[in-house]
């Protein structure tokens, strides 16, 4: 059962719309402007742009798109976190999630590199995955050894990581040591049957928002194709994996089906389905138990796989 205030939160979630002066929940469609979410989301992370104490901010010396260093005080200088950040492949930056992810690499106690990445529908599929390939091997360029290496994402992002590591595989490029995939989109057909099962039970999703912004991605390509979507690929001989996801987000399925390819592909999966919980909750804490504990399960595995790697 989740706590109080993991109730409370998801409670507000579910309601925000009241918070903004709105009788009915947002429906997202086509005919909803790309630009004014992207303004409306950009205002909003601004806000709570403060910086985190302890942790150092820098843009990187990367000549694609732009990327910045958060680095916390005391962090090891030869291991970074490679962040993919969220937004439903429509939306998101590096700036926009630093807030969040000054918070998370403060936890872990490991440099982060958050990058952005072409988004759509200006850009669809393999544009987000072609900028991804492109700054790992710019880490590899600089002198971090794929070992030293995790990626780590949110949502969209967590689900574009799994793009990134089945290419890397393909161009026969050696793969980061780990990944940590929090609540991954990673199923372009939406084929799980969470997406009818959790619709009521989501706060987080806008109704219709899945639909339309998996359909920018997709474009013109097939939504099977496995680079696109993960769920129908190949998975072996890709690094140790966790996958926490809520029991109440619409996206349960795909973490589902993920974890279980991925085991009888002889993945080394840690799968973690928190109980009432919602999408991405632990980039909350530690505003609430749940999110609390879910991040020092994220920080446990990072260190457990740092001690791994150096006794290489």
């Amino acid at each position: 059962m989740a706590s109080f205030k993991g109730k409370f939160f998801a409670l507000v979630m579910r309601n925000r719309h009241l918070l903004k002066g709105k009788l009915k929940p947002e429906v997202i469609t086509q005919d909803s402007s790309i630009i004014d979410m992207r303004a409306n989301i950009h205002k909003s992370a601004m806000k709570m742009a403060r910086k985190t104490s302890g942790v150092n901010v820098a843009p990187a010396d990367y000549t694609g798109l732009y990327a910045e260093w958060l680095t916390p005080d005391g962090a090891p200088d030869d291991t970074v976190i490679l962040y993919f950040h969220g937004g439903g492949f429509v939306s998101g930056s590096a700036k926009e999630h630093r807030n969040i992810v000054s918070k998370f690499v403060k936890r872990v106690s490991v440099k982060a590199l958050v990058f952005d990445y072409r988004l759509a529908p200006e850009h669809p599929f393999p544009a987000a995955m072609d900028d991804s390939v492109e700054i790992y091997k710019w880490l590899l360029e600089i002198g971090y050894a794929p070992e030293r290496i995790f990626f780590a994402g949110d949502s969209a992002g967590a689900g574009l990581q799994f793009s990134c590591l089945l290419k890397l595989k393909e161009l026969g490029i050696a793969l980061p040591k780990a990944v940590i995939a929090m609540s991954p989109c990673v199923d372009m057909t939406l084929s799980g049957e969470s997406h009818t099962t959790r619709l009521e039970d989501d706060p987080c999703t806008p109704i219709g928002s899945t639909e339309t912004w998996l359909g920018y991605y997709v474009g013109d390509g097939d939504p099977k194709d496995p680079l696109m979507s993960p769920v129908f690929a190949d998975l072996s001989g890709l690094p140790p994996m966790m996958i926490q996801v809520g029991d109440h987000e619409t996206l349960l399925s795909d973490s589902l089906t993920l974890a279980k390819n991925a085991e009888k592909a002889g993945v080394d999966v840690t799968l973690h389905v928190w109980d009432e919980m919602f999408h991405c909750f632990p980039l909350l804490s530690p505003m609430f138990k749940e999110a609390l504990h879910a991040m020092d399960e994220i920080n446990d595995f990072i260190w457990k796989h740092i001690k791994l790697s150096r006794k290489v």
